[in-house]
């Protein structure tokens, strides 16, 4: 199976490329959102655990996370091409954790898909996307904010991916298809 993790600074357009890449190489989109939503409102184990750890207003641990992505891998596994990752790792520790439950199923991370995007351009793109889409985390205040998080803590994960020889950065602003066509020649090589 063909792993992937799209990573890049909010407004960056992994959303975008992400369904892109999916269509092309039938590949399953695993956001840690959408997954920790599905097990609460289905009320399983991870579900109520991860539950109580909102509840006090507290992350979820990185292992629930991480069991919750074996599931739902396993649940998948015979319906697909691949994954991939939309969302995380956000630490290095994730970055660890996935890489470790993968290579106890002989996997591992294949790509590790940078989209690198100047920071007055990602600040033009979400303040845009605030004006169209009415999001609340797209004040101006917020997408600082939002910025500086993942550069201090997120972005260390790139750095991971390096090491780990699986890092690819897609460096160009432009249509969203001539992005895509240099995501392509990626994926095509790997």
């Amino acid at each position: 199976m063909l792993y992937i993790v799209i990573f890049g600074p909010p407004g960056s357009g992994k959303g975008t490329q992400s369904e892109k890449i999916i269509e092309k190489y039938g590949l399953t989109h695993i956001a840690t959102g959408d997954i920790l939503r599905n097990e609460i409102k289905n009320g399983t184990n991870l579900g109520n655990t991860a539950k109580e750890f909102i509840d006090k207003g507290q992350l979820v641990p990185d292992e629930t996370i991480i069991r919750m992505i074996e599931n739902k891998i396993a649940e998948i596994k015979n319906q697909t091409k691949g994954v991939i990752f939309d969302g995380f790792p956000r630490t290095v520790d994730q970055a660890i954790a996935l890489k470790d439950m993968l290579a106890d199923r002989n996997e591992k991370i294949k790509l590790m898909l940078y989209l690198e995007v100047p920071r007055d351009e990602l600040i033009r793109r979400l303040s845009k996307r605030a004006e169209t889409s009415g999001r609340t985390d797209d004040t101006p205040e917020t997408i600082e904010n939002r910025l500086k998080v993942y550069e201090d803590i997120t972005s260390p994960v790139m750095e991971f991916y390096k090491q780990e020889g699986t890092f690819r950065c897609v460096s160009k602003i432009g249509a969203i298809d001539e992005i895509f066509i240099d995501i392509e020649k990626i994926i095509d090589n790997l």
